[in-house]
């Protein structure tokens, strides 16, 4: 572990970490420095380098925070995992939710889900990891929550991984391939050209784990099948790893179908957003409804992922609270004209005062 020497002024606190070694220090530094750059932006200290030591100034707490993570960095590159801007980020997500020294990004980063190539996929925030040991506990996990949360990265990972292992004979990957401003029947081809589009996401999840080669033998032999929902009726699922995504985008009936196919020896994870629900208006969601009636029963785990876990570009994380914002805004909108609505409604009606009788005035 690195060497941190704090030194308190009135204004500024300063602390010296010392690396120790040269690959260490280029590791957790990025190419061109973008790590140290990213915690300066982000925490609002100065980091110097000199040689294998980081020099950091800054406000008593942000440099306090600097140090752990940079600690936590090193800790995962001397594990012989590459250190990335995207690590850095989530250390820093991590940092700022308040994260116990036990819950740091390196206790999530080691001891992989699965690798490949020198390439490891692990979980980058508490909520994956809480929905890993949730599906290594489990044989039916939902997973909710916006796009870029890895979701259905991590449940393919882990199906790869349980395919590797024998714990499982096959992995089944099912989508809804729902009519999205364009018709089936209008799309060119036969039956499967039509649906692949929808499907594609999973082929490209299933080529970003293993290599394209060897994930298209085990689609040919039938050891991976990529599907849509409707194949699955009538079918019962023993010794497999079956994955639903966008389950938002099921009806309440296909969901009851789909749970209901789970076999032997076999685990069912689905993922979704329920925000993002492209069925025909005032169509329920299956996925909403199950977690509504699920949730508690023995057996059966559903993790909440929100917009702090996304795991893709930084901006992706601000688009979903942009998006956030304004559907509160419009909701909050919406709800104050129905209840000056109501008000208006609710009010008597208006009644105009009775005219002076002429005659009377006159007398008068």
């Amino acid at each position: 572990m690195p060497t941190a020497s704090p030194r308190d002024t009135s204004l500024v606190t300063t602390a010296r970490v010392d690396l120790r070694d040269n690959d260490v220090a280029l590791g957790v530094s990025g190419n061109h420095a973008e790590n140290l750059k990213a915690i300066e932006r982000r925490l609002g200290v100065r980091v110097g380098q000199r040689g294998t030591e980081l020099h950091l100034s800054g406000p008593a707490d942000a440099v306090a925070s600097a140090v752990r993570l940079v600690e936590q960095l090193e800790t995962i590159h001397r594990a012989g995992q590459p250190v990335g801007r995207e690590d850095v980020e989530q250390g820093l997500k991590m940092l700022g939710r308040g994260a116990s020294p036990d819950q740091g990004l390196d206790t999530l980063v080691l001891g992989p889900v699965l690798s490949r190539a020198g390439r490891h996929v692990a979980p980058k925030s508490l909520a994956q990891k809480r929905y890993v040991d949730a599906i290594r506990r489990h044989d039916i996990v939902f997973g909710i929550g916006p796009a870029g949360t890895g979701k259905t990265y991590l449940a393919m990972a882990m199906a790869v991984a349980a395919l590797q292992a024998r714990s499982v004979k096959r992995i089944i990957l099912a989508r809804p391939a729902v009519e999205a401003g364009e018709k089936l029947g209008f799309l060119p081809g036969d039956l499967a050209e039509k649906v692949n589009p929808y499907l594609r996401p999973l082929y490209d999840a299933l080529h970003d784990m293993m290599d394209a080669g060897r994930a298209a033998q085990l689609v040919e032999q039938g050891t991976v099948e990529v599907a849509p929902l409707a194949f699955m009726r009538g079918r019962t699922l023993n010794d497999a790893f079956v994955i639903l995504d966008e389950a938002q985008n099921t009806t309440v009936e296909q969901m009851k179908m789909f749970l209901t196919r789970l076999g032997f020896h076999s685990k069912t994870v689905v993922t979704g957003d329920v925000t993002q629900v492209d069925l025909p208006q005032g169509k329920l969601s299956g996925l909403t409804h199950a977690r509504r009636i699920l949730e508690g029963v023995e057996g059966i785990a559903v993790c909440g992922f929100t917009e702090v876990d996304v795991v893709r570009h930084p901006l992706v994380q601000e688009v979903i609270r942009a998006y956030d914002k304004a559907d509160a805004e419009a909701k909050a909108e919406a709800e104050a004209k129905a209840e000056a609505a109501r008000a208006e409604q609710a009010a008597p009606p208006m009644t105009s005062a009775p005219a002076d009788d002429p005659e009377t005035s006159s007398n008068e």
